[in-house]
């Protein structure tokens, strides 16, 4: 204990609080003899980390609780899939940077849930480099967390109905296509249309602060 604490720049006073409130893993034990790692390490210094970006104890804990929980990188990203997405491996404080205040317990719970996070040991992984920095600006906009991901929720079922369909329509007249030639196709009738439909939106409202007529 006393070397960890050493290592971890903090007080062992300070870390038995730590293990008290649960914000670390017990130490592995031979006899009497308690034995920390690297991964109580990198805890340790997450939660410094952490305290230096404003969060609470309780907030860290709550986080730690609901980290500890997630589902493991492989059961989101092992598939086996092919994937245009590249995903991002991040330490907690690094998502803190992302996400500021709204990096709390519940907003992480809903994107583990939603799958755009999950758990590499002592690491978080972003199924995706795109999504979480288009996040992240939403979020510096003024849009709160909880909505992007709420939001994300949704686009995710439209999104798979319109693969459905078109997986479907191309099976049907054209089986055999390559799956990259497959997925440009997709991507430019999708990013066409999803232009088209914006402007007639923002047309209808004359603009994106104005509000819609009855």
């Amino acid at each position: 204990m006393d070397e960890l604490a050493e290592e971890a720049g903090i007080t062992v006073r300070t870390l038995r609080f730590y293990r008290e409130r649960g914000l670390i893993q017990p130490p592995r034990r031979e006899g009497r003899i308690a034995w920390y790692d690297d991964h109580h390490l990198a805890r340790l210094r997450t939660i410094t980390g952490l305290l230096e970006r404003g969060h609470t104890l309780n907030g860290i804990a709550d986080l730690a609780t609901t980290f500890d929980s997630g589902r493991d990188v492989a059961e989101v990203l092992g598939l086996g899939e092919p994937t245009e997405e590249t995903p991002v491996r991040l330490t907690p404080e690094q998502l803190a940077d992302y996400f500021s205040d709204e990096a709390t317990a519940e907003n992480l719970s809903a994107a583990l849930d939603l799958g755009y996070l999950a758990t590499d040991g002592d690491e978080i992984v972003h199924i995706s480099r795109r999504l979480l920095e288009a996040s992240s600006e939403l979020v510096r906009e003024g849009v709160p967390l909880s909505a992007v991901l709420a939001s994300g929720r949704l686009v995710r079922e439209h999104a798979d109905a319109l693969a459905d369909l078109f997986v479907r329509v191309m099976n049907t007249h054209a089986a055999g296509t390559e799956p990259d030639r497959m997925r440009s196709l997709a991507h430019a009738v999708v990013d066409a249309e999803l232009s088209m439909a914006l402007d007639r939106r923002l047309r209808s409202e004359d603009g994106p602060g104005s509000t819609p007529e009855k």
